[in-house]
């Protein structure tokens, strides 16, 4: 029941003004803000889709942004090993040429001078650094440089030339969200680029009697393996056998010790992370020791990188013998060209996945924008309408509260 009084009109009139000029503010917002919501209470629901589409939105622009990141780092490391693919077939030109034997001392001489260029021109590849200042082929490690040189003086020269390629980096992969829990790995391990022939690591002591006295864990080739209390060098070895490790370990039938192998061009590194398996075994030296120039000192090796290859081809070139050239010389430059062919072929298939994300995840942002915008977005004819209605409801009751106000409680009583 409401009191009748003379300020009744007044009232009123005052709250319904409030009202509307409540609503035609509102609307301005909307309007200058180009959104329907301006508060969660104007459509709680619609509040709520919208608060997961950003969230999403905002995930799949990350997601794009780091296939694009790859993308180009793809473009740019295959640059460089396609190019270090081309030295390569120069240099098997050169060795297949000093290989045939009708050539003097000095016409060999020449074209080790050229292989010596070339294989400077590969490690200036390998040591590439891209435009972030990140080194391309370090592994994780993009920081330092990938490869040192040291020099050293070579028989048949007269200057200090490279006599060995130490790697710096690592072999740890970098892993990439690229969608909702997809990952795209990327492999930037010089030391398995730039490498030419499976290696072989052959034990120098006999594995039969070992046990593990504790729980353990090794790493394989970037792989860590469980090693129990109790396990014996079988054990162990088909614990490798099963790994994700390129790697395969056996028994030698002869020395009795635990040999290693990979199953690709690659160099293999080998830790003890827990416990000292490993260094029990003479395989490698003490925890202190880094890969993958930790092995132990009756360990054999075999097996070496494509600058290995090319140091070779240069020395034998000096030395004039053909021999070597033509056998073991030209086979591990082969097997240089064909990992590098097959690195660079990953390289590209892993591009390509980059570019397929790239192009899925702008699809789907253009997606989620149009759910965005139906949630959220203003509909400016409708909202103009209403506006011009609200404001000619606005006037008129301005109009009509102008003849109110002369009103009083007398007017009630005739």
């Amino acid at each position: 029941m409401r009191r009748v009084s003379s300020q009744l009109n007044n009232m009123d009139v005052q709250a319904n003004l409030r009202l509307q000029e409540s609503r035609l503010n509102k609307i301005n917002n909307q309007i200058g803000s180009q959104r329907r919501i301006q508060e969660l209470r104007d459509d709680p629901i619609a509040a709520g889709h919208l608060v997961r589409y950003k969230s999403y939105l905002s995930r799949m622009e990350n997601f794009e942004k780091n296939a694009q990141t790859l993308s180009d780092l793809f473009v740019q490391r295959e640059g460089y090993m396609t190019n270090s693919l081309e030295v390569l077939h120069r240099v098997r030109e050169l060795a297949v040429t000093g290989a045939n034997g009708i050539y003097t001392q000095d016409d060999m001489r020449n074209m080790a001078t050229e292989v010596d260029e070339l294989l400077k021109e590969l490690v200036q590849n390998a040591n590439a650094i891209g435009e972030d200042g990140n080194s391309l082929f370090a592994g994780t490690q993009t920081k330092v440089k990938a490869f040192d040189v040291e020099l050293g003086n070579v028989a048949g020269s007269g200057v200090p030339l490279i006599e060995s390629v130490r790697y710096n980096g690592n072999i740890d992969e970098t892993r990439v969200e690229i969608d909702e829990n997809k990952y795209l790995d990327t492999d930037n391990s010089g030391v398995r680029t730039f490498w030419a022939e499976q290696q072989q690591i052959f034990g120098g002591r006999d594995a039969t009697q070992w046990q593990a006295s504790a729980d353990g864990i090794i790493k394989v080739d970037g792989k860590e393996i469980r090693v129990n209390a109790g396990d014996n060098v079988y054990s162990l070895v088909a614990k490798i056998n099963n790994s994700e490790a390129a790697v395969k370990a056996t028994i030698d039938p002869v020395t009795s010790a635990l040999n290693l192998t990979s199953t690709d061009a690659r160099q293999i590194w080998l830790e003890d992370i827990e416990g000292a398996s490993l260094n029990e075994l003479g395989i490698i030296k003490d925890a202190s020791q880094r890969p993958p120039y930790n092995l132990g000192d009756g360990v054999r090796v075999s097996g070496g990188s494509m600058f290995d290859a090319v140091i070779a081809l240069r020395d034998a070139l000096l030395a004039g013998d053909h021999e070597s050239i033509g056998g073991r010389v030209l086979g591990a430059i082969d097997q240089g060209i064909g990992n590098l062919t097959t690195r660079i072929a990953k390289s590209g298939s892993e591009y390509e996945r980059a570019e397929l994300n790239i192009k899925r995840n702008s699809n789907t942002a253009l997606n989620v924008t149009g759910h965005i915008s139906h949630e959220g977005d203003l509909d400016f004819t409708k909202a103009a309408t209403d506006m011009k209605m609200m404001d000619y409801t606005h006037q008129a009751t301005l109009s009509t509260a102008a003849r109110l106000y002369s009103s009083t409680l007398l007017d009630y009583l005739r």
